[in-house]
């Protein structure tokens, strides 16, 4: 009789000690990302993601950096460098006075007379945008899948790593809420669309430098918008009149700007 009640008893604790060794092998570590677990009362405790930055290399010293050229409907305001490769000069349409900063040509081409000729300097920072945009569409186990539909407007968007495949719209006021060191890598597949007069407004501490936009489509920041980070555009970039925006505008292709400002964090 004894030994019918004892036998339970040890089957219940042996799973117990399995069920416990199992859940401290789940825990992963993926490339590019940190986990921070701690322990708690011999318990290992999953603790959110921390999400490493892009490096931008080079190009992290550009606010804007096209392969097809810069267009602009006067005036614009650029405080940063500007720069297109491998496409030439003349296709950067800005003009000396509209930029607080360098404009890089791959040739003499170009805004006289501040152009300055440096294809070497552009061609190294054109393959550092390449990489990072291939480093941020390759960041797996999202911690936001598909948030809102692709229809992110009224939300407060955490640190982390968000995925979409859908296109995305922001058609009202969005906050990005987190520390100075927290990180933001939004992936899209496809279109970016901002609506007019539309905010992204920073909180807690976050930094425009840390906060990355991967689009494979094409990005359009409507009328009088604001937005706040880094793109990466596969495809182009459009600033419509009056548009606003602290970060940069790195694109594959072309850069357009209608009477923009662009401020780099």
């Amino acid at each position: 009789m004894y030994l019918k009640k004892l036998v339970p008893f040890v089957t219940i604790c042996l799973v117990g000690v399995l069920l416990s060794c199992q859940s401290e092998s789940d825990v992963l570590y993926p490339e590019n990302e940190i986990l921070a677990p701690t322990l708690a009362a011999k318990n290992l405790v999953k603790v959110k993601r921390v999400r490493q930055a892009l490096d931008l290399g080079l190009a992290g010293e550009f606010a804007i950096l096209s392969q097809s050229g810069v267009t602009d409907v006067y005036p614009s305001i650029i405080t940063g460098d500007v720069g297109s490769s491998p496409i030439t000069g003349a296709a950067i349409l800005v003009t000396c006075a509209e930029v607080e900063g360098t404009i890089y040509s791959v040739n003499a081409a170009g805004p006289l007379p501040c152009v300055v000729n440096s294809a070497t300097r552009l061609t190294t920072a054109v393959g550092d945008m390449g990489t990072a945009y291939t480093d941020a569409a390759g960041r797996s186990n999202p911690d936001y899948l598909e948030l809102g539909a692709g229809n992110i407007g009224g939300f407060t968007l955490e640190p982390g790593l968000y995925k979409w495949t859908s296109p995305l719209i922001i058609p009202a006021d969005i906050t990005i809420s987190g520390g100075p060191e927290d990180v933001w890598i939004f992936q899209i597949s496809q279109t970016l669309i901002m609506s007019s007069a539309v905010r992204i407004t920073l909180s807690g501490g976050a930094q425009a430098k840390n906060i990355f936009w991967q689009v494979a489509g094409a990005v359009t920041l409507g009328t009088t918008s604001h937005f706040e980070g880094i793109i990466l555009g596969k495809t182009g970039i459009n600033m419509l009149t009056g548009a606003t925006s602290n970060g940069r505008m790195l694109a594959q292709t072309a850069v357009v700007l209608q009477m923009a400002t662009i401020t780099q964090p």
